[in-house]
């Protein structure tokens, strides 16, 4: 067994329990704080330090020792906390994260950084329990006189000493010889190992220890499954080396008192009773590659492509014989069937939006900190789940959004509190599934945006705007770059840089921003999302011989146009009004360069679709229907291509490119400017994205 085979296993375990720790740390009520938190949060410290210490990170492992040393007293009400000594704590936490950021780099970890936190963690231990942490306590200026021992200090000292010397049965199972010698090593760094016997079945150990049994196997779990270790406590075992010489010959040796717990196995016939629950519950999930998921899915979308070529050619058939029906039957189960595979395969990637909202406590407690804020965090729709990719990418984004609310939407405690707010701010993160979309909303009770000042302050920046603007384009003004409404730079924002690259990443993920606000009541971004990038519900379009995908999110209804409702506007660029709303028209045939196409807008499809805030109307020539496809991502096998997001493969065979709303939108405008056709995608390369007035 090569120990560095378990590194990966360690780092996230490692990281799952420091994400554990800073959350209790956070939810801590300094005041009357809950004995089981502190337990939690020294268990956490208790179980990285002893990993550390067994892969050989040292500098991990004396940073956890130390802090561990001020939990253990603060879980023993001998540390009074407050809520500066948990900002300690919690910088502690952060340094812990960055040097296990630097052991799975293979980097040596900042050693500034490490003394300086063990030498405020050592000054906290002598400020507030006068006292050295692994050394000697300090004398204090005027030594108190210690008070006569009582019946329960005595009691309690006699308690101490008991568990200072206890002996522990670990029953190793099923372990090769090869690996025991490594588990016993492991063990030995844990206690002093008295006695040891068995074989590859079961192999016990009998350990003095001043750990806990559950302290032990968090330790070594790291490096075997659960199931493989058992641990309980030998009653009245004794140490070899205290035991003085036996008065008698027939008196039993030291090793025979150790090995007749072992021999009567109660204490393991107990444990092994309740073992195989916990362990059952421990091991109901794996841990599997992400790389290893993906490539499931794509060979499952490549199933899905293969079903419906063979559908398609099953529908063609004219003969519809006996024989042919059973097949059409078949083919029915199997499109079921690679449905439901679909759906399940999709949903290993599937993770609940908590792994994303756990961070955000601490981002509101240090920002509006820094603000001098007073901000409660609720979340709501934690369980609902989002693709791993998308969970991933979501986060810097919500973060900027999360730090604007707290920096420019609620006001200070003493403004609030003037206009009859309350004092403490709210600010709510929540997630619910939509149709096919995730909404996430960061929602602030504050002071809400100033229609007004948002266009004074785009005239400023020369950004075209006018009175007439509907409010949800004005607030859109803020995803403008550079553009910002702060009076002052801070640490938190007022630079313009960032608002732009949020909509920008949204937009990657093929969703979209939207913003909903009330001028002193607060402000409410919403941000739509497809549950996964690799399948997609989308609408097939006809233009002419080709036929295309309209992402089914961005779909909000079809008409047929009249020439009444059609407008020519300056520039070539025409209009339709759709319920006393005047919106862009895009020709697909005309941008797209597609022969054959319908090209009276009389006769065509209007498709009213929406993107980055706007809408449009798409006109096509035949709406095939709605189906779901498999995303095949254009650049990577080919390149980039202005108006197309991506593409898929039909049942019958042929590629089918997914439309970019935005985009088309944006090389519309740009054939109409340049006043050229576009022949083919070649002449594409000295396209620029400009943003639509």
């Amino acid at each position: 067994m090569d120990i560095a085979d378990f590194f990966d296993t360690f780092f996230e375990e490692a990281e799952e329990l420091l994400s554990d720790m800073e959350q209790h740390l956070l939810e801590l009520d300094v005041d009357d704080p809950d004995s089981e938190q502190l337990n939690a949060i020294f268990r956490a410290a208790h179980s990285i330090k002893g990993g550390a210490g067994t892969f050989g990170f040292t500098v991990l492992q004396k940073t956890t020792h130390i802090l561990e040393n001020l939990l253990d007293y603060a879980r023993k009400g001998e540390l009074t906390l407050r809520a500066d000594l948990v900002d300690t704590f919690l910088e502690a936490k952060d340094i812990m994260h960055e040097q296990l950021d630097a052991y799975r780099s293979e980097e040596e970890p900042n050693q500034e950084a490490f003394e300086r936190i063990c030498q405020t963690l050592q000054q906290i231990a002598l400020d507030e329990i006068g006292q050295q942490l692994d050394g000697p306590a300090t004398p204090a200026a005027e030594p108190k006189a210690s008070p006569a021992p009582s019946e329960n200090d005595t009691e309690a000292k006699s308690n101490e000493e008991k568990v200072a010397n206890s002996h522990l049965l670990v029953a190793l199972l099923n372990v090769a010889e090869k690996d025991r010698i490594l588990l016993v090593e492991e063990l030995e760094q844990l206690g002093e190992v008295q006695s040891q016997s068995g074989d590859e079945k079961r192999y016990e150990v009998i350990l003095k220890s001043s750990d806990s049994a559950d302290d032990i196997e968090a330790v070594m779990c790291f490096i075997i499954e659960p199931d493989q270790i058992e641990i309980s406590t030998v009653e009245g075992a004794v140490d070899p080396k205290v035991t003085t010489e036996p008065a008698a010959p027939s008196a039993p040796a030291p090793e025979t008192k150790l090995e007749e717990p072992a021999a009567k196995k109660a204490p393991a016939k107990e444990a092994a009773k309740e073992k195989p629950k916990k362990a059952a519950a421990e091991t109901s999930s794996i841990r599997v590659s992400v790389d290893k998921v993906d490539q499931i899915i794509n060979l499952v979308g490549e199933l899905i492509i293969t079903q419906s070529m063979l559908d398609q050619t099953v529908s063609d058939l004219e003969d519809q014989s006996v024989g042919n029906a059973s097949l059409q039957n078949g083919m029915s189960l199997l499109q079921r069937n690679a449905r439901d595979l679909q759906e399940a395969v999709m949903s290993i990637r599937m993770i609940p939006m908590e792994f994303v909202f756990s961070r955000f406590p601490r981002v509101v407690r240090d920002t509006a900190g820094k603000l001098g804020k007073e901000i409660e965090l609720i979340t709501e729709g934690k369980s609902t789940e989002l693709d791993k990719s998308l969970v991933e990418r979501i986060t810097d984004p919500l973060t900027h959004l999360v730090r604007n609310s707290l920096d420019h939407g609620v006001e200070m405690p003493d403004v609030r509190e003037a206009i009859g707010k309350p004092r403490i701010g709210k600010l709510t993160l929540s997630a619910r599934h939509q149709g096919g979309n995730i909404l996430i909303e960061v929602r602030d009770d504050g002071a809400g945006m100033d229609r007004d000042r948002l266009l004074a302050k785009a005239r400023e920046n020369g950004i075209s705007v006018s009175d007439t603007m509907s409010d949800e384009e004005v607030f859109q003004l803020i995803f403008a770059p550079g553009f910002s409404t702060a009076k002052e730079v801070t640490d938190v924002s007022g630079r313009g840089v960032g608002m732009d690259v949020v909509k920008r990443n949204i937009q990657s993920m093929g969703g979209r921003v939207e913003i909903q606000s009330k001028l002193g009541e607060g402000t409410n971004t919403r941000i739509v999302l497809p549950l996964t990038l690799a399948i997609l519900d989308g609408m097939s379009i006809k233009v002419g011989s080709e036929t295309f995908i309209l992402p089914l999110s961005t779909v909000l209804e079809s008409l047929q146009p009249s020439k009444d409702d059609m407008y020519a506007m300056a520039g070539d660029d025409v209009v339709i009004k759709v319920r006393d709303e005047y919106l862009p028209v895009i020709a697909i045939h005309e941008v797209l360069n597609v022969e054959d196409a319908i090209t009276d807008p009389t006769k065509s499809i209007a498709v009213i679709v929406q993107g980055e805030g706007r809408r449009y109307a798409m006109l096509v020539d035949e709406l095939i229907g709605q189906q779901q496809v498999v995303v095949k991502n254009l650049e990577d096998n080919y390149r980039k291509v202005p108006g197309i997001s991506a593409a898929t493969i039909l049942g019958d065979g042929s590629v089918a490119l997914i439309l970019d709303i935005t985009g088309l939108h944006r090389l519309s405008r740009y054939k109409k400017e340049a006043g050229k056709k576009v022949v083919n995608n070649q002449n594409l390369s000295s396209f620029k994205e400009a943003e639509p007035s």
